[in-house]
């Protein structure tokens, strides 16, 4: 998907949720785990209830990889699930020297037919570029993200005075442009959005924390909106574990559909 049809679709919906598919087989209704393959059955249904209210879908990968190979089946049956017109993001957070992020890429983006990849730049150009080969493809590096670990490194500042998440802004900016590149900003980081906009006016940037983690959409899009919208905000527990019952999947739909609601108000208090 490229980024024309990324901010189309935004506007159609009137919509910059992502839905989180962080599945857990442990927390999913119990009357699935007596079906073939519970994960899927539980994603094809959060999917079916929530794709009208949602721009993106976001599987996150450790959650099949733990599953071993059926884990994997289950993401297959997912990505097949998913609507045609939605952006599709694979949670892996991947950084490796080139030939192994050449194979990443190619995992993610030929055999799974995600539209972007989340890399850890730590290895500098050698872990991101190596996705940035491919048409219509994305790369999410992340930047500054929700938890608290964050300030262990991200915030470690140079001689300079350049926080370490400026410098893997300014340096991945160097190697693609806003129609390649997203970043991850969390929204318990809402205050350092209006920073990260200055070093990256026109790129997307996906933002986890709103929700169960406790982040507010009011301050993430008054702080990180721009001309295109260029939010992707990501809900995951609040939505897919919003009922343990049968009427999970409804559930999931209220919950999509009321930040929906507040987005569509945050998008025309932006002029779009």
């Amino acid at each position: 998907m490229n980024r024309q049809q990324l901010v189309s679709e935004i506007k159609k919906k009137r919509s910059f949720l992502c839905v989180g598919l962080d599945t857990d087989i442990r927390k999913i209704p119990k009357f699935l785990l007596t079906m073939e393959d519970p994960i899927a059955e539980f994603n094809k249904r959060i999917i079916e209830a929530t794709h009208e209210y949602c721009v993106a879908y976001k599987p996150n990968l450790a959650f099949y990889e733990a599953e071993g190979v059926d884990g994997m089946r289950s993401l297959e049956k997912t990505m097949k699930a998913i609507p045609s017109g939605l952006f599709t993001i694979a949670d892996a957070k991947r950084g490796d020297i080139g030939n192994t992020s050449a194979m990443y890429a190619r995992a993610f983006f030929e055999h799974y037919n995600f539209d972007s990849v989340t890399v850890a730049p730590y290895m500098g150009s050698d872990s991101v570029k190596p996705f940035l080969g491919f048409q219509d493809k994305w790369v999410i590096v992340l930047a500054l993200t929700s938890n608290e670990g964050a300030f262990d490194f991200q915030f470690v500042e140079s001689a300079t005075g350049e926080k370490l998440y400026e410098k893997v802004i300014r340096k991945c900016n160097a190697w693609g442009d806003a129609s390649q590149i997203m970043y991850v900003v969390g929204a318990t980081k809402a205050e350092s959005l209006k920073n990260i906009r200055a070093l990256a006016p026109d790129n997307f940037l996906l933002v986890p924390g709103v929700g169960a983690q406790g982040g507010s959409l009011e301050d993430v899009a008054k702080f990180g909106m721009n001309k295109d919208c260029g939010l992707l905000v990501n809900a995951s527990r609040s939505i897919l574990y919003a009922s343990s019952g049968e009427d999970f999947a409804d559930a999931a739909r209220s919950e999509a559909k009321k930040l929906r609601d507040e987005m569509d108000v945050l998008l025309q208090t932006n002029g779009l």
